[in-house]
């Protein structure tokens, strides 16, 4: 009775709890924010000597593009003699294999149909590599096709090897921010990731995460493990789960790579369908295991626990109890629920829409003023900076009804296409938002 004085019934104590819970949950995330704008980009000491590595490419049907990857590989300004770049041409029907040797990579043929996608190739070419050069390479880097490298990427990602890390990240930018409203969106979320989480982690001392590719791993690592063993349709934020989990931290270095986005919304749906689906089967399959890392006081896996948790599904449920309650209550003319419950319920929905809108156009703001001298576009669409703003954030909220969709739909690896076959030429010959926006 007396809550009721107090205006706390029920729906309302509920609608308190889901606010209170996800402002403790995810608040950390903004603090990333703070720690980054206040103590700017990460500093690896210089590197005391040179390590040997191997570039590894999975590649699909990837004939305009595995070129020009190969030869921003081989035109680091690091030693050449200490780089080797491996491509395994998987199921391929075009020429992917001839493109990818004409360039200067050695090239390994598979057509393995029934264990489809990259992380079974990740498991071939790294058994064939380590059997056939036995400790010749320190450490893999891995990358897709549709990849280019800013001629400094591996001197900085050295310095994040040679300093004792296992497991190195880094900065992902996008060769078609421009392309369309999705590739922008695209872009700006992997712009956000690498800036301020990434690297507000690695300020912090704790671990980052890899994100599909860009990223490099110790073959001691790959060795201990008997080959490559995370095969869930998301790989990659397996492995970075499991290294939350188990004390491996991941270690971020600014070092620039530039990736080919999705163009239309069905192709990103069906990435992103993906995604999802993986992040349950990694969600379900390492939660006991992140909890026992929270117990060791790992803040890792806790940060890599609110990453995998499916978020999304306790907003649909909030929204989903306030719609019921709201047409239950309305039936009933007044029995159940009294007009300024329903109104409240009202503005709970509003809220919670108006609030992840409001949410996600903030993080477009700071990221877009933050990353503007990353951000290169045509002179003719620099309009599209500034609309993606407001267009991210709806973006973001189609991942709700992907959300639902991926609880029940069965997902398979489904490769996506790369058709944008630019080189590093003609990514730096285009001004960046910083240099059109000074003139």
């Amino acid at each position: 009775m007396q809550l009721n004085r107090l205006g706390l019934t029920p729906i309302v104590i509920f609608n308190l709890i889901v606010w209170a819970f996800f402002t403790f949950a995810y608040f950390y995330q903004f603090v990333y924010i703070f720690v980054t704008l206040r103590r700017g980009s990460v500093r690896l000491p210089k590197a005391r000597r040179n390590h040997r590595y191997a570039f590894f490419i999975a590649a699909h049907n990837e004939e305009s593009v595995i070129a020009n990857l190969v030869r921003s590989i081989k035109e680091q300004d690091y030693p050449a003699e200490l780089i080797d770049t491996f491509v395994v041409a998987d199921a391929c029907t075009d020429n992917t294999a001839e493109e990818a040797r004409r360039a200067g990579a050695i090239v390994y043929e598979r057509n393995d149909l029934a264990r489809k996608g990259k992380s079974w190739v990740l498991d071939y070419g790294f058994d064939r590599v380590l059997n056939e050069y036995p400790g010749k390479y320190e450490a893999f880097f891995v990358f897709d096709a549709d990849n280019l490298l800013s001629p400094t990427y591996v001197t900085e990602m050295n310095k994040a090897f040679d300093a004792g890390y296992l497991v190195s990240t880094s900065y992902r930018n996008s060769k078609n921010f421009d392309s369309s409203w999705i590739s922008s969106a695209y872009a700006l979320w992997f712009l956000r990731e690498a800036k301020f989480l990434n690297n507000s982690r690695m300020l912090l001392g704790t671990s980052c995460a890899i994100s599909g590719s860009g990223w490099m791993v110790s073959s001691r690592v790959i060795q201990g493990m008997h080959g490559w063993d995370f095969h869930t349709l998301t790989e990659d934020i397996q492995f970075s789960t499991f290294c939350a989990a188990n004390g491996i931290q991941i270690a971020y270095a600014p070092a620039e790579f530039f990736d080919e986005q999705p163009i239309t919304f069905a192709a990103s749906w069906t990435q992103r369908m993906r995604w999802t689906k993986g992040f349950y089967e990694v969600f379900f399959s390492y939660v006991g295991d992140l909890f026992h890392g929270m117990g060791k006081k790992r803040f890792a896996s806790y940060d890599m626990l609110m990453t995998i948790a499916p978020g999304m599904i306790l907003t649909l449920l909030s929204a989903f109890v306030n719609v019921t309650y709201l047409i239950i209550g309305g039936m009933s003319s007044g029995y159940l629920a009294t007009s300024n419950e329903l109104a409240m319920c009202v503005g709970s929905l509003v809220m919670t829409f108006g609030s992840m809108y409001v949410t996600f156009l903030i993080l477009a703001i700071i990221t877009t003023v933050s990353e503007r001298s990353h951000i290169r576009v045509r002179k003719s669409r620099r309009w599209r900076v500034i609309a993606n703003i407001f267009t991210f954030p709806l973006f973001m909220m189609t991942y709700i009804p992907i959300t639902v969709a991926a609880l029940f739909k069965k997902v398979e690896w489904v490769p996506t296409k790369h058709t944008v076959s630019v080189s590093m030429e003609d990514i730096e010959a285009e001004p960046t938002d910083a240099d059109s926006a000074a003139k």
